[in-house]
């Protein structure tokens, strides 16, 4: 099968519903070429059912990213299915409920340390886990959701967001000897099941109906995951640390 990710072995995580980027990262990097594996927690079984949709079956593994037995085991497992990984895609993102909704300045720290592990940690974990799988070098994209500003209703999230960013910069510099890159997709707002775990979704993506240049449509994953696709392939062979904007532009505007 010919494609830009021809011949390409990619991990994807964060794989839950139809609606999710990562399922149309998946099903786009199926049809451009590559082999790809699916990670899944806390019910693998629904992955399951979800992958069953994709173009090609795919194994699907269990892997909680703040369990460490989860993440030394990864890699053998990996090994036995793939050989080896080209890239990895880390759509990986929690925060407890007291940690949103407009809750900021009372969410304690217990709540706030989730969101930053899950969030946040979780992609130097990752990536750490993986890493001799890509001998070769390799492409890790995350997702964030632009942390520039300051959000209605997503409070933590907001700072776990950045930290994820700055974490993108810092594993750009320290892996970049190894040929690895490191780049974040930051996308508008889509229906996914984490969108649906923020009090007052509705009024936050409400911004783009007003603000974006480009018209967004937040039942589209389809624009985010052909993003991701791209920077997992070697169309971008020189960059890495990079914030690839695929909001319709809103990140571009004023009020």
């Amino acid at each position: 099968m010919s494609g830009i990710l021809a011949g390409k072995r990619i991990l994807i995580t964060g794989v839950l519903m139809e609606s999710s980027i990562a399922f149309h990262t998946a099903k786009l990097a199926q049809e451009q070429g590559a082999e790809i594996i699916l990670t899944a927690f806390p019910r693998p079984t629904l992955t399951e059912r979800i992958a069953k949709k994709l173009p090609k079956p795919v194994k699907v593994i269990e892997l909680d990213v703040t369990n460490e037995e989860h993440l030394a085991s990864l890699a053998d497992v990996v090994r036995e299915e793939l050989g080896g990984l080209d890239g990895v895609v880390h759509s990986i993102g929690f925060a407890p409920q007291d940690a949103l909704g407009g809750n900021f300045l009372n969410t304690p720290f217990e709540s706030v340390s989730t969101a930053m592990h899950v969030s946040a940690y979780s992609l130097k974990a990752l990536t750490m886990a993986c890493l001799p799988l890509m001998q070769e070098g390799g492409s890790v994209v995350g997702l964030t959701f632009d942390a520039q500003y300051a959000w209605p209703q997503y409070d933590w999230m907001g700072p776990a967001k950045a930290a994820l960013e700055a974490t993108s910069r810092y594993i750009a510099r320290d892996l970049g000897k190894q040929n690895i890159r490191c780049n974040l997709i930051s996308a508008g707002p889509i229906g996914s099941m984490a969108a649906k775990s923020i009090p007052g979704f509705g009024e936050l993506a409400d911004v783009w109906n007003h603000r974006s240049p480009l018209e967004w449509d937040v039942s589209d994953p389809e624009p985010a995951g052909r993003g991701v696709v791209a920077l997992l392939s070697d169309w971008f062979p020189k960059t890495t640390g990079e914030i690839v904007h695929v909001d319709g532009g809103l990140h571009a505007v004023g009020a």
